[in-house]
């Protein structure tokens, strides 16, 4: 089907549904580097214009990706609900903005409708709503998911410890771990992505962590990101994995990329259901993406890559996830350039996981190649504190020293905790407590030899 917009005296066609969503996007490098990308702002507009108008019962008839060719494709439309849908089925893409904005629209409408909303629906009135927009709508929905605490209530935001080190030194990994907890970070999870793939240097991280959460009833999780099957593998050995991780991407080709499909997933998440780890709930699967990704790997069949992006999260949602993370700034200023475009990016990824229904949180970050600097990271942890993300990421100094790029520090969670009066995941808020890290508000507390955590640390660390 071919879409039409005049402005003024000039006409702009375009050729189908694909090439309208991607001359709406806000101007980004990905798209332009694949060729796909509005030439004009002129262009831009009227693209913006032609796609308000297309009604959202278009995106369930015209398939971007070929449904036959295709299983996240497949995914989307097999699992989508008409029942969910019923209720916006007479929108058109220009409607929907209105209505999500609307005071009227709030969180149980938005829960309610879910099951209804196609990746495709979503990114495209995405690409109609300024940031304002993109945070007043992710902020109305919620998405709470629980494994040994509750990450995602109102009011509250976590963090995903971090403690990486570039020769995997356990020693290393466990003093930037104590460190973050000293300043109350890890509520997410404890996360670390291994310099190595080898399985025994894998499963002598995971022992580590447990036996640490072990010895102090830490209320987390851990996760080594490592690939799917070499998880898998530890669960088959007797390792104590808790969170089951996977870079996941928009399309089957992309996926396959990454060396994983549908079924491979499946079968991680059954691995992972089976050990029975949690505690309060078991949300188990922990997935990363990032725009570009699926650009990188040749694999978007001329889609743009927010809306790639947004298809991950069909991906993800099929496998009720306790976490998700757009690495927003990650894969370089080949996809990203600036720090204007990683804003808008890490915004838009927000608000269309959590209309998903996905656990979004985000790596705040850029590489050192990228125009943008922690300023820019500054401005979009604020913006996304303000729009409800679930987690970020809590990294010494900021500088991940063994994957080189910057993120976001133990210090910036303090910040933005204080400045929009966060909370940490309740059941790890009490746990702070006792052990005098912080008071009943959440505040820290000085440091002091004779804090638990601290005490005991000398010896911890000569067995670690």
């Amino acid at each position: 089907m071919r879409y039409t917009e005049s402005i003024g005296s000039r006409t702009y066609r375009f050729a189908d549904l694909k090439t309208l969503m991607a001359k709406a996007s806000p101007q980004r490098s990905g798209d332009q580097l694949a060729g796909v990308a509005a030439v004009t702002e002129e262009e831009r507009v009227a693209a913006k214009m032609a796609l308000a108008q297309v009604p959202l019962r278009t995106f369930l008839n015209e398939a971007l990706i070929p449904y036959e060719s295709d299983e996240v494709t497949r995914l989307v439309i097999d699992d989508h609900s008409p029942q969910a849908f019923a209720e916006i089925a007479h929108l058109t893409v220009g409607d929907f903005r209105n209505w999500l904005l609307s005071s009227t629209t709030d969180a149980d409408t938005l829960t309610r409708i879910t099951a209804g909303l196609t990746p495709e629906m979503v990114a495209a009135v995405s690409k109609l709503m300024r940031n304002q927009d993109l945070i007043l709508a992710a902020r109305k929905r919620p998405v709470i998911t629980r494994f040994r605490n509750t990450v995602g209530l109102p009011g509250h935001m976590s963090v995903r410890l971090q403690p990486n080190h570039p020769t995997d030194d356990v020693k290393g990994i466990a003093a930037s771990m104590l460190d973050g907890l000293m300043y109350g970070c890890g509520d997410a999870m404890i996360g670390i992505n291994p310099a190595s793939d080898n399985l025994a240097a894998i499963t002598k991280l995971l022992l580590m962590i447990d036996e640490f959460r072990q010895r102090y009833q830490v209320p987390t999780q851990s996760c080594v990101l490592t690939h799917v099957t070499n998880t898998i593998a530890a669960i088959e050995k007797g390792a104590p994995v808790d969170l089951v991780f996977q870079s996941i991407a928009g399309t089957e080709k992309a996926n396959a990329s990454f060396g994983i499909s549908l079924a491979l997933l499946q079968q991680a998440y059954e691995a992972g259901l089976s050990l029975q780890r949690g505690t309060v709930g078991n949300n188990l699967m922990y997935f990363e993406t990032g725009q570009g990704s699926a650009l990188s790997a040749d694999a978007h069949f001329g889609v743009d890559q927010q809306t790639c992006e947004v298809r991950a999260y069909a991906v993800a949602r099929k496998f009720n996830p306790f976490l998700v993370n757009t690495v927003v700034g990650f894969i370089g200023p080949e996809y990203l350039y600036d720090g204007k475009q990683i804003t808008r990016a890490g915004l838009e990824d927000h608000f269309c996981g959590k209309l998903l229904g996905v656990p979004m949180g985000c790596d705040i970050c850029y590489t050192n190649h990228a125009e943008a600097d922690q300023d820019d990271m500054d401005n979009l942890l604020t913006l996304l504190g303000v729009a409800g993300i679930n987690f970020i990421m809590g990294i010494p100094g900021a500088d991940d020293v063994m994957l080189n790029y910057q993120s976001t520090s133990f210090h910036d969670a303090l910040y933005v905790r204080n400045v929009l009066g966060l909370r940490r995941a309740p059941e790890f808020e009490e746990w702070l407590e006792s052990m005098q890290i912080t008071d009943a508000r959440g505040a820290l507390l000085s440091a002091s030899p004779q804090q638990p955590l601290l005490e005991g640390a000398r010896d911890w660390m000569g067995m670690a």
